[in-house]
């Protein structure tokens, strides 16, 4: 945990942007995988851990605003429990810790919140995204499950969002801790690789790394050899020489703040003379990005400016024609740029992405656009200092998309079909770091990583 400090100040900021009313927030429960004692790895919910800090199952927090009151309801352990698990400071003491005084059983929390109904105060609380927060939500307010959702609070989403947008100094610590712990998982990953390897012996060493460092994967990792699938996970699929090997995972450290990288290298020792242009072509394109990052630039004209060199190159080699400008203007990129080029990063590799995607990426004003390839652009809006943000812009050549294309006659002006069908079978290419917005421009998070393809190669040799 932080200092105390940090969370009293947290939610005292929140009062005031919400302003009034009662603000419940829910943490997460244990989840059994195949029987009730056999449990998946735990992680609480993010804003939970942001506002309270307190890292186990079972508890919810109440702010109230109108009475100046915080209190933590949840269990203490059970005898039974500390048979099991050993002892335990207790909820008291651990609550103390975030300058909670207010500690009480979990069967408290459904009076005080039938006391605020009856007392017709506002009940603010998230969007939840786990079950059986739905279910406990639609009980305690009387609400449909299905219509839990809905009734979330908009204010308290938006005052969420804008303080878990701008990262201070003790949550940059923790990102670049957990982003050097992701550098290490990825150089022995490219270090790695060797022909006859299934993706998933490679893989799996990576998990290793991330709790070794302290804490866990911050998603599942994706390692495929099949890279124009988007988000390939790993498999028993065997890596052979010739092939490139697309890597994007991540560190969560102890905090659970979150890393998030991507490298592209070849099985053997070197990439075929097209990889290595496609792979200049995508290094061009996050470097180009990564040098226009700055307060008060949209992020969604960061992804225009990498969508137009991507097309450079494949201009240049032959695969598109026309204007650049004119091509992603026209969407002719998502052929073989077709997600975004970057997400928010925190507590979460997606960060605040159960609070809606339109109030963290975007603004009343910038809407999220709707059409293939822009649906997929988590960010938008204006960069403001204080932000950490991905740059992993790619090429994927999906085979059934450009089926589809040209079946379709789209995109004649821009893209020469005869010459993307060699890219068939050459599967995708991405690169991706991480970046923190300062008052100047932005800096890289964490130790750097070999990313060229020379040294990729080196790296390979």
């Amino acid at each position: 945990m932080f200092e105390k400090s940090v969370y009293q100040l947290r939610r005292q900021k929140l009062k005031q942007q919400v302003g009034k009313g009662l603000i419940l927030l829910l943490g997460n429960e244990e989840s059994s995988m195949n029987y009730k004692d056999n449990l998946y790895h735990f992680r609480q919910d993010s804003s939970f851990l942001y506002f309270f800090g307190l890292d186990k199952p079972g508890l919810a927090g109440i702010i109230d605003i109108d009475n100046d009151r915080e209190i933590v309801f949840g269990n203490e352990l059970t005898l039974d429990e500390i048979v099991w698990m050993g002892p335990q400071p207790s909820l008291a003491e651990q609550a103390a810790r975030a300058g909670i005084t207010n500690v009480q059983p979990s069967s408290a929390l459904i009076s005080s919140l039938h006391a605020t109904r009856t007392g017709k105060q506002d009940i603010h609380f998230l969007p939840p995204y786990r079950p059986e927060n739905i279910l406990k939500i639609s009980t305690w307010l009387d609400i449909a499950p299905g219509g839990v959702r809905e009734h979330s609070s908009v204010k308290l989403i938006r005052a969420v969002v804008a303080q878990r947008s701008i990262k201070s100094p003790e949550e940059i610590r923790e990102i670049e801790q957990a982003v050097d712990t992701t550098a290490a998982m990825h150089l022995a990953a490219i270090t790695g690789a060797k022909d006859g390897m299934t993706e998933a012996q490679l893989a799996g060493g990576l998990q290793g790394i991330a709790i070794s460092g302290g804490g866990n994967l911050a998603f599942p990792t994706i390692l495929t050899v099949n890279g124009q699938v988007l988000h390939n996970h790993y498999s028993n699929t065997i890596m052979r020489e010739g092939q490139m090997v697309i890597c994007d995972s991540g560190a969560e450290n102890a905090l659970h703040y979150a890393g998030d990288m991507t490298r592209t290298f070849p099985v053997g020792k070197k990439f075929t003379p097209l990889q290595k242009e496609m792979h200049d072509i995508v290094l061009a394109s996050q470097e180009a990005a990564v040098k226009a990052l700055k307060p008060g630039v949209l992020f969604r004209d960061v992804h225009f400016l990498a969508s137009e060199i991507l097309v450079e190159g494949l201009k240049a080699a032959g695969v598109m024609k026309g204007d650049p400008k004119d091509a992603v203007a026209a969407g002719a990129h998502t052929m073989v740029f077709q997600c975004g080029l970057g997400h928010m990063m925190g507590l979460d590799v997606h960060d605040m992405e159960d609070l809606g995607e339109q109030y963290v990426g975007y603004t009343d004003e910038l809407k999220k656009g709707t059409e293939f390839g822009w649906k997929s652009l988590r960010l938008g809006r204006a960069l403001e200092p204080g932000f950490v943000v991905t740059i992993e812009p790619g090429l994927y050549f999906i085979p059934e998309l450009m089926d589809l294309r040209k079946s379709e006659k789209k995109y004649l002006d821009f893209i020469n079909y005869d010459k993307l069908e060699a890219f068939r079978h050459f599967g995708g290419i991405r690169i991706e770091e991480d970046f923190l917005i300062t008052e100047t421009g932005s800096r890289l998070l964490g130790k750097p990583l070999a990313k060229s393809a020379a040294d990729m190669e080196a790296l390979r040799g």
